[in-house]
């Protein structure tokens, strides 16, 4: 079988033997309606998982709390015991409530109790990579990024990620402990982060925007409608395609509960702009 998520090339991380294709996996669609409960067709979704790495995929993103517990549920059901490749990366610093809330919460003994569920549901004695979820600008990042140091120092933790961060909070966390990626909200119509991509992508440092293609509220744009019909293809995929064309050092994790549509994200890897059309979609 052919490795399609390959054509977007390899990346490693920082200071790491973890090497991984480009295009990767966000499992938080594997959960149930508004990402609570179990997924409607359970066979799907563990077939989604097993397909997705038969096409190449190396790197997947989940976390305890998405479900909550479902998705590591349905990673370890479906990949478990997993390939030596595979690099499993989960984040920590949140937990929800039973009306389906997100709730942020970073003392010592939260984190300590997420990333032991984690290692609990994925069937591990060490995760690759946990990133710490933040929650604005104003958050305190020194203290719950030491309280990662210890758990990585223990061996519990691979190597440490930062999510919804600063500029600042960044400089703030490696000033604590080695960094190797930063997961922000990003994408071709939500560009805050251009300058953090360049500064990271000179250190090295991988940047994995999470809602590639709108989160909630999908892409909309003649201008990448326009682009994706004079390339035969979908604006989704031309939405992927340009993330990846964007930097380097941008890995894109696109999730979904059905193979069909893994197959048209993981096609995206191939994609390539020509001049004008790549500039038709910086101009956005």
């Amino acid at each position: 079988m052919t490795r399609p998520a390959m054509a977007a090339g390899r990346f490693t991380f920082p200071g790491t033997d973890l090497t991984v294709n480009r295009m990767g996996y966000g499992a938080m669609q594997l959960a149930g309606p508004h990402v609570m409960g179990p997924p409607k067709d359970p066979d799907e979704a563990v077939a989604v998982l097993q397909e997705a790495l038969a096409l190449g995929i190396d790197h997947i993103d989940t976390s305890d709390f998405y479900g909550p517990h479902v998705t590591n549920e349905i990673i370890r059901k479906a990949l478990h015991p997993y390939p030596g490749n595979l690099v499993l990366v989960t984040k920590v610093g949140a937990w929800r409530d039973e009306s389906g809330g997100w709730n942020l919460r970073r003392d010592d003994a939260f984190l300590r109790q997420s990333v032991e569920d984690n290692l609990d549901r994925l069937g591990l004695d060490r995760i690759d990579i946990v990133n710490l979820r933040m929650g604005g600008a104003e958050d305190d990042i020194a203290t719950p990024m030491r309280a990662m140091r210890a758990m990585q120092e223990e061996g519990l933790i691979g190597h440490i990620g930062v999510s919804t961060v600063t500029a600042e909070q960044v400089r703030v966390a490696r000033d604590i402990a080695p960094v190797v990626c930063v997961q922000n909200h990003y994408n071709l119509a939500h560009r805050d982060d251009d300058s953090l991509i360049d500064a990271l992508a000179e250190d090295g440092i991988a940047y994995v925007p999470y809602f590639p293609l709108g989160g909630f509220s999908p892409l909309q744009s003649a201008v990448l409608d326009g682009v994706a019909g004079s390339m035969g293809t979908s604006p989704q995929k031309v939405a992927l395609a340009w993330l990846l064309a964007r930097s380097p050092n941008i890995l894109v994790i696109p999730g979904t509960s059905r193979r069909a549509h893994l197959r048209e994200n993981i096609e995206a890897a191939a994609l390539r702009f020509d001049a004008g059309q790549k500039a038709e979609l910086d101009a956005l």
